[in-house]
């Protein structure tokens, strides 16, 4: 009898430690695989529910281990740094650092420079492509506003090299043309007079004025220009590209900003204006002489800035950047994004 129920004891204890087991080796079941409703989301509130329990778990015991770190008088655990696309890229080679004699000597040559010395001032051609659109007059309408000293040229049936021509006898400084496909703005081609360099962005996300809530109207003063993380040898040469086709004298209290931001090798573009605030505050002194002397609470006057985005707003990415002016057959292109590309370019986008 002893040896019966010693048995059936091992037997309980093993089926029971096979029964564990087999919880902690079973899948979890996904809500996404649930078809019921009602299970589905009970399911997906209790893996909610123990993530928080779980989260909170380990920020007691961060907690508890940076407190008795303190106590002993250590240096408390690092703290974890999440892992974003930002921190787990590839180092770049090229990017250019703030003591690269070499790169500000080739500035001070390049085809910017005169602009940006302030020996010529900006003025600029916006044209399109031959066959126009709908929202492409609209879109060449806010961005007349947001570059100072643009003029509009219709294209009609004139090619591109002849345009040039007539913008360099103008005394142009540079080109801008803006391709549609399908009713709807894709492109940008910027020149650069008289000697180049040429570069051609694709342009996608454009969103006009009228379609941001609460937009702002931008005023007549030159804007201030903000280039943010262009770093490369590529991006310091797109940078001053971008930014010969502004003043650099702006005008402070027009309370424009214009910026364009680089990341990922996208360039997002926005048009802001500062705004200036004034709000109430009560002033509850405890001071009795001041509370007899006056019967009211004073109010004083507190200064709130805040941006308005004044638009348009849109998003560009380069595709090619070509040395001197445009020439689709005979060019030589000094950077290229993805060159089995190249030919389709050719055909749908420097021919018109």
């Amino acid at each position: 009898m002893v040896a019966g129920k010693r048995k059936d004891r091992a037997s309980e204890s093993a089926a029971g430690d096979r029964g564990d087991w087999e919880e902690i080796t079973k899948p979890k079941l996904l809500p996404s695989l649930i078809r019921n409703k009602e299970k589905r989301s009970k399911v997906y509130a209790n893996l909610k529910r123990d993530k928080r329990s779980e989260k909170r778990k380990q920020a007691k015991a961060r907690e508890a281990a940076e407190n008795r770190a303190l106590e002993l008088g250590e240096a408390p655990p690092p703290k974890k740094i999440p892992r974003t696309i930002e921190n787990t890229r590839e180092p770049d080679e090229t990017v250019c650092k703030p003591n690269d004699e070499e790169l500000f000597a080739a500035n001070d040559a390049d085809e910017f420079s005169k602009i940006l010395k302030l020996e010529i001032a900006p003025k600029i051609l916006i044209t399109t492509c031959r066959f126009n659109s709908t929202r492409g007059p609209a879109f060449i309408q806010e961005l007349m506003t947001v570059i100072p000293n643009a003029h509009y040229y219709k294209r009609g049936t004139h090619e591109l090299k002849k345009i040039v021509e007539y913008a360099k006898n103008k005394e142009f400084t540079s080109i801008v043309v803006v391709h549609t496909n399908r009713r709807e703005p894709d492109a940008l081609l910027i020149i650069n007079l008289p000697d180049g360099p040429t570069a051609h962005f694709k342009l996608s996300n454009l969103v006009l004025r009228k379609d941001i809530k609460h937009h702002g109207n931008p005023t007549c003063h030159k804007p201030e220009l903000v280039l943010n993380n262009f770093t490369t040898r590529l991006g310091y040469r797109i940078g001053r590209m971008i930014q010969s086709l502004f003043p650099q004298d702006p005008f402070f209290r027009g309370r424009r900003v214009v910026t364009f931001h680089n990341q990922r090798d996208f360039i997002f573009f926005r048009h802001h204006r500062y705004i200036f605030e004034t709000k109430e505050k009560k002033d509850d002194s405890k001071n009795k002489k001041a509370q007899s002397a006056q019967s009211k609470i004073d109010t004083e006057a507190r200064v709130i800035a805040r941006l308005q985005e004044c638009g348009p707003r849109f998003t560009l990415k380069l595709v090619t950047l070509q040395h001197g002016t445009f020439d689709s057959k005979g060019g030589e292109f000094e950077w290229v994004h993805k060159y089995e590309n190249f030919n389709f370019l050719l055909k749908n986008y420097f021919k018109k």
